[in-house]
């Protein structure tokens, strides 16, 4: 209760925002997507992560939860994708066994891929697993230069992106055969530019300099929230850059908002209404379900007209032309 009173009176009140606007409380139609977080175990620390991922993590989906997860989505034949997260979810030992049923089952497989994980021991499988089993990659590259890359990931990691993309190339993605999309996320405390143009500047860059292809490229705002967040409380501009996302509150966004169409599984089974949800423990706005155990004839389309939880940090996804797992929303 003393969060919301907070949150009202400094003006971060999304449903209060949603309302000055004549929009309704948020509420979810039926899901297309299923999105599985399968744990925080990642090769990498990025310092813009909402998952506060990294090599120390332990927290990992179990065989039991991730085959539960194929159980519920036999059954759920309105959801169309299944989009596979982390960390880097293919250090997930069940990795392998949700894409392939997942396929099997004829559903759309997203992996959100950090590309570098591909170059670690004993993972040079990826590239051809991926390939053979027809995943749509969407992998993070926060610029097309090494210096704002290895700024917001780590030292190296540029070249070792590039190295990745070349091998994908090489096996049929981004031209058109195996889809290829990459992902730009601020370095620092800004909205993203406008995506169309940026993604014109990252296709004509690494064509010159690395004859890399890829397919789209999505622009997706730093939310305010685990391991960014601490960076803005540290730097003294958390304020201002929540000032920056509650300013640019865009209602042509709200229509598209991922959690409209898609439900969250964190690594333990628990539902969330979207991945940022699940990193602050926020649980599902209807709370009669909780646990991917608990969802009735093992369909999630009893989610459907439920009411999203919803918190200041939707501002994130709403600011400008708004932040989705798609990239850009208006």
């Amino acid at each position: 209760m003393m969060a919301a009173i907070s949150e009202s009176r400094s003006g971060l009140d999304f449903d209060a925002t949603l309302a000055r606007h004549g929009i309704s409380a948020l509420s979810r139609k039926s899901p297309a997507t299923i999105q599985v977080n399968v744990g925080k175990l990642c090769n990498q620390a990025c310092h813009h992560c909402h998952v506060d991922a990294g090599p120390r993590r332990t927290e990992q989906m179990t065989r039991a939860t991730a085959a539960r997860v194929i159980e519920v989505l036999a059954a759920s034949p309105q959801v169309e994708t299944i989009d596979i997260t982390g960390g880097a979810p293919e250090l997930n030992p069940n990795f392998a066994m949700l894409v392939e049923r997942a396929r099997a089952l004829g559903r759309k497989v997203i992996v959100r891929c950090n590309l570098t994980v591909t170059l670690e021991p004993a993972m040079e499988w990826l590239v051809e697993f991926y390939r053979r089993w027809g995943v749509e990659l969407v992998c993070s590259l926060p610029c097309y230069t090494a210096e704002n890359t290895d700024r917001q990931r780590g030292a190296g990691v540029f070249d070792k992106s590039i190295a990745a993309l070349t091998q994908l190339n090489a096996v049929g993605f981004g031209s058109g055969e195996l889809r290829l999309d990459l992902v730009y996320n601020p370095v620092g405390a800004s909205l993203p530019p406008p995506q169309a143009e940026l993604e014109e500047q990252y296709r004509e860059e690494l064509a010159r300099n690395f004859g890399i292809v890829f397919d789209s490229l999505l622009t997706i705002t730093n939310m305010p929230i685990a391991r960014f967040a601490n960076q803005l409380r540290t730097t003294g501009s958390h304020s201002a850059y929540m000032s920056l996302l509650v300013n640019h509150f865009n209602p042509a966004t709200v229509d598209g908002l991922m959690c409209r169409s898609l439900v969250s599984v964190g690594w333990d089974g628990r539902l969330y209404d979207c991945d940022f949800n699940q990193m602050l423990e926020i649980p599902l706005g209807d709370r009669a379900v909780s646990t991917i155990w608990d969802i009735k004839d093992n369909n999630v389309g009893e989610l459907a007209g439920a009411r999203i939880a919803t918190r200041s940090h939707c501002f994130g996804c709403t600011a400008g032309a708004g932040s989705s797992c798609g990239g850009a929303i208006a």
